[in-house]
């Protein structure tokens, strides 16, 4: 039995996959309204799958 992993994103992959320009991704962070992140060591900001896909469904709900 195999185990899925919740791949990691980048933020070029997440605004790639959403359609928003990276000021606006940038912009909904600063406000808090975008999907949870996580700040690597190194500096990297990644996004767990599973959140962007959470996030987006909230989304939904509201509209």
């Amino acid at each position: 039995m195999t185990v899925a992993r919740d791949e990691m994103l980048s933020i070029d992959q997440v605004i790639a996959e959403i359609g928003v320009p990276r000021a606006t991704f940038y912009r909904w962070r600063q406000l808090r309204k975008g999907p949870k992140a996580i700040k690597l060591p190194n500096g990297s900001v990644r996004i767990r799958r599973s959140e962007l896909e959470r996030w987006i469904k909230a989304l939904e709900e509201a509209a």
